[in-house]
């Protein structure tokens, strides 16, 4: 509990210290209390931040009965991003924290809980079964849905946020994890000696992530007409007019979308490259997050899996409801925020490369993980190993000129990886989009294997 109670803590802190004009002394002069309240939560407070607080409620037995897990909400004045908290199988008290947010934008953190790695996964609208492959083997796991207006989390009066500013930037469709380590730095002084347990961003993990669409949508050639990830899925005819309409593609993106930003120019160009690249591929009746299968059901619908449905009639259930705390007036949700994916676009946010925040992470010491599922065209591994070979760090040439191996597990491959210094990219062989969903002993080795810092 003292793990989750610093962590959420340091969360809405990281804002507050950057933002907040403070007396003299210091800044944690008065200590954080947790007090009862008349609701299902417990609330965490502190008097140097008083727009801020943390409302935690146990749910032990929820998805996984053999850890101590949490459910609540981080309040930012009118904000309230709610939170799922799992300590580890492992030894929590010593164990590294990992910090789970799906990207889209929009798409519930419940995804990547209930879907791919969490403690348990569903099974039917009414049930869910203990996952072996959960994430959390080794690591405290804690998952936020953000930004407001996804799932659970809400603003009051109307209120409307973008990237919540207490969390690191997300690229558009990114799955993106921190995990803080227990190691103590000088900066940390003042939380020592103030009774608070300091975190240390240690690395982030980028799973089949969109950090550059530039290179994402120019690599939908590659995943279609090349042998890239199998045999080509496409004609002669269609690869040859493809082929054609790359350069004028890529002179579009670069001039209007990178080299400036203009808003109009840059949808034009994004619509002509989605018409000449993706849309053949929407023609096929293939899912684009795993090539090998038929999309089931709408994408706006099902994502392409009946079962993210599932997840939100399983939290839209009452008696899940009550368990976790949630009002039960508060509307039915669904896996994709779609409002929120839609002012995102609209606000041409999702055009911006991440590419120069991560490279930045690596100057300083953060260690990257970039990793994808080879049969994902949405945010493929022929982008994402580009994106890692162009980041313009201290290590970008030795970097590059590492050649991609096998890494394995059990005795058998389960992709191929390159890595210096900080940065890894990784591919999971036969993996789609959610990798860890089509791939769990494997995903599982590659992340257990990050946190110890062990060599793929």
């Amino acid at each position: 509990m003292q793990i989750l109670r610093s962590l959420l803590l340091s969360v809405f802190l990281v804002q507050s210290l950057c933002t907040a004009n403070f007396p003299s002394g210091s800044i944690f002069e008065q200590s954080e209390t947790l007090s009862s309240t008349q609701d299902p939560y417990m609330v965490l407070e502190h008097e140097a931040f008083p727009h801020h607080s943390v409302r935690i409620k146990p749910v032990k037995g929820f998805c996984d009965p053999t850890v101590n897990s949490y459910a609540g909400y981080i309040d930012m004045g009118a904000r309230h991003l709610f939170f799922y908290y799992f300590e580890s199988r492992n030894e929590p008290a010593k164990d590294d924290v990992i910090l789970w947010l799906n990207g889209g934008p929009g798409a519930s953190a419940s995804l990547g809980l209930f879907f791919e790695l969490g403690p348990c996964k569903i099974i039917s609208d009414t049930e869910t079964v203990y996952n072996k492959h959960s994430w959390n083997s080794n690591s405290n796991m804690l998952f936020i849905d953000q930004p407001v207006g996804v799932a659970f989390s809400y603003a009051e009066y109307g209120e409307t946020v973008g990237v919540p500013s207490i969390l690191p930037e997300s690229p558009m469709g990114v799955d993106m994890f921190l995990f803080f380590a227990a190691e103590v730095y000088d900066q940390n002084r003042r939380l020592v000696q103030e009774g608070m347990t300091p975190l240390n961003l240690v690395s982030i993990m980028l799973g089949n992530g969109c950090s550059d669409r530039y290179h994402t949508i120019t690599s939908y050639h590659d995943m279609q007409c090349s042998t890239f990830a199998g045999p080509p899925i496409q004609s002669i005819s269609v690869c040859t007019q493809m082929k054609l309409a790359l350069p004028r593609c890529q002179q579009a993106l670069r001039t209007h979308c990178e080299d400036t930003f203009d808003m109009i120019n840059c949808r034009a160009a994004q619509s002509f490259c989605a018409d000449m690249l993706q849309t053949p591929f929407e023609l096929t009746g293939k899912s684009v997050y795993d090539m090998r299968t038929e999309c089931i059901g709408e994408v706006r619908d099902t994502l392409c899996y009946p079962a993210t449905k599932q997840i939100a009639n399983y939290l839209n259930l009452p008696s899940t409801r009550a368990t976790l705390g949630i009002d039960l007036s508060y509307p039915n949700i669904s896996m994709v925020g779609w409002a929120v994916n839609e002012a995102f676009s609209a606000s041409g946010d999702v055009h911006k490369s991440s590419t120069l925040y991560i490279a930045a992470l690596l100057d300083h010491g953060v260690r990257v993980l970039i990793y994808a599922g080879t049969y994902d065209l949405a945010c493929n591994f022929v982008a994402n190993d580009r994106v890692a070979r162009e980041l313009e760090w201290y290590g970008q040439r030795h970097f590059s000129a590492q050649p991609l191996h096998d890494w394995i597990v059990d005795g058998q491959p389960a992709g191929e990886t390159r890595a210096f210094g900080g940065l890894t990219f990784a591919t999971l062989r036969d993996a789609g989009h959610q990798a860890p969903y089509d791939r769990p002993v494997e995903a599982l080795a590659l992340i257990n294997r990050w946190l110890a810092d062990v060599p793929l």
